[in-house]
């Protein structure tokens, strides 16, 4: 196999890395940086900027980089069968005793293997990490050849687009459309660079840092367990009831039947007084309990904020799978995290 083959095939294997390092930089770029540097006078970033900020563009990019993998693809293996795979046939016939044909058939899925060994290695899975660690630079440097591919890819774009749209439609789909979806820890790098950029205060910083964990704590993680509750028998008397609610720091207790695995309610404590002022004790206790609302243990803590307000509640019984309460956590509990300190019981 003859040096101009080899060098083919390498260059190959290079243009489908360059199209996949320039698909997954432009998706993994930061649009503010991007948008940022073209402030600042980078031309690359200029040329960038209208992709990676309008999805129809950014669709289009990443179009013309699937359809240059897909040509360097079937390119590599046109060549690799032709070329490679013939010298590399006798070998077999000589080495293994293979007839003609055998020897063909073995040389043909030799190759095969060996350059789809070597392209997922070298022209997938490494340019795609590289694009996935430094997508702002992989994105600016990639910008320019892309641009002339955009160019040239024109009327196959224009093409595959308008057959996947139609087929799309066929099956009464909406066709989409590329988006920024930022990780977690993206975001918070966010919040790091508007800080040291002087968008957020110190206190801002952490609130927003807060705001992000908060919603990899579950309900479990933020309740008070059943056997750290603070809870009322709803069959005990009067004046241990009132006695037991004049030493807690809270405005809600839960209330239980027998045992503490049964909850029946929740009590107000200015409920409790007001009732006893105005019966002195000879009216039902039952009769004040409020209902209460049920989390799932694994309920997120954003969510657990929307349920409480939906429901317009302070207060939650947490239940694992199989229903039975095992602890409860409040709207305070709650902002606690988000606050980072205690917050009153209200």
């Amino acid at each position: 196999m003859t040096t101009a083959v080899w060098g083919v095939l390498a260059l190959l294997v290079a243009a489908n890395a360059f199209y996949v390092a320039s698909e997954f930089g432009a998706v993994g770029v930061r649009r503010s940086r991007i948008r940022r540097m073209s402030e600042d006078g980078n031309a690359f970033a200029s040329w960038l900027l209208p992709f990676v900020q309008n999805p129809a563009e950014l669709g289009r990019y990443v179009a013309v980089s699937q359809v240059g993998i897909t040509l360097s693809s079937l390119i590599l293996g046109a060549v690799a069968q032709a070329a490679v795979a013939a010298d590399v046939a006798p070998y077999f016939s000589a080495w293994l005793g293979f007839d003609a044909h055998a020897a063909t058939e073995a040389a043909a899925i030799s190759v095969l293997l060996a350059l789809t060994a070597a392209q997922t290695l070298f022209g997938e899975l490494i340019p795609k990490t590289v694009a996935l660690q430094f997508p702002t630079e992989v994105a600016l440097v990639t910008v320019l050849p892309m641009r002339w591919s955009l160019i040239a890819f024109r009327p196959f774009i224009w093409l595959l687009n308008g057959s996947a749209n139609a087929v799309l439609r066929l099956f009464r789909m909406q066709p989409g459309a590329h988006r920024h979806l930022h990780s977690p820890d993206e975001i918070a790098l966010l919040i790091a660079e508007s800080r040291d950029g002087g968008l957020l205060e110190p206190e801002e910083q952490q609130r927003l840092h807060r705001a992000l964990r908060l919603s990899r704590r579950s309900a479990k993680d933020m309740m008070v367990p059943r056997d750290k509750l603070q809870m009322i028998d709803v069959d005990a008397s009067w004046s241990s009831t009132l006695e037991a609610a004049a030493a807690s720091p809270f405005s809600r207790l839960p209330a239980y039947r027998g045992s503490r695995e049964h909850v029946v309610g929740i009590l107000r404590i200015k409920d409790l007084v007001l009732r006893y002022v105005a019966s002195g004790g000879a009216a039902s206790m039952e009769s004040l309990l409020r209902p209460f609302i049920r989390v799932p243990a694994h309920l997120p803590g954003d969510q657990v904020i929307a349920m409480l307000r939906d429901k317009r509640a302070h207060q939650a019984a947490v239940v694992d799978a199989a229903g039975e309460v095992i602890g409860f956590l409040t709207i305070q509990d709650v902002l606690g995290q988000f606050l980072g300190g205690e917050v009153a019981k209200a």
